[in-house]
């Protein structure tokens, strides 16, 4: 089941507007860039922050990933990613890009909850290097939540665009539980700090 998912990933949307882009464009050496809708706007533009601040956290779901010895909890991270670049490139707005499902975050939510039982408890990041990855991303898609905000609050950004941010860091966090419990159960250990 988990293969098969991550087989499907590999279908991302074909982004318009982008033009004969490759890594330089050399548009943004006076300090603006290039919305997917043609606009140029200030590097430091809120709209900026936030695609730019999920960017970071992608890339530390993709660290988190690599780690990553469990192929469901793996499957479930390259999902996320592909999400995230889905809900990057709305947030940019480019054309035909629409903010991704919260249903993928609340059904991973779902599982975690079904496998590790929903009992409440503090965590310590560093309990392996996969969970610590994965809290370092959920700190960045705080983040994200918090930098979101003001566009919400003007309109600029759709309600669905950030219900899925504000939920990211849960199921992040939901994730990193979901490893830090496999890790254990396969240890035979219940803890890996007292």
């Amino acid at each position: 089941m988990w293969r098969r998912r991550v087989r499907h990933l590999h279908r991302l949307p074909r982004v318009t507007g982008m033009g004969d882009v490759w890594i330089t464009t050399k548009g943004g050496d006076s300090g603006e860039t290039s919305l997917g809708d043609g606009r140029r706007i200030p590097k430091d533009h809120p709209r900026v922050e936030v695609y730019g601040t999920l960017d970071e956290c992608q890339a530390h779901i993709g660290m988190a990933r690599s780690l990553c010895e469990y192929p469901e909890v793996s499957a479930e991270l390259c999902l996320l990613e592909q999400e995230l670049g889905i809900l990057m490139g709305s947030i940019a707005l480019y054309p035909g890009l629409t903010c991704p499902n919260i249903g993928t975050i609340e059904r991973i939510i779902g599982t975690v909850a079904d496998v590790t039982g929903k009992h409440f408890r503090f965590v310590r990041p560093g309990d392996s290097t996969t969970g610590a990855a994965l809290h370092v991303a959920r700190t960045v898609a705080r983040r994200a939540e918090r930098t979101a905000v003001s566009l919400f609050r003007t309109g600029d950004l759709a309600g669905d665009a950030f219900q899925y941010i504000n939920r990211l860091s849960d199921v992040l966090y939901a994730l990193a539980l979901w490893h830090d419990h496999l890790r254990r159960r396969d240890e035979g250990i219940s803890e890996t700090c007292s």
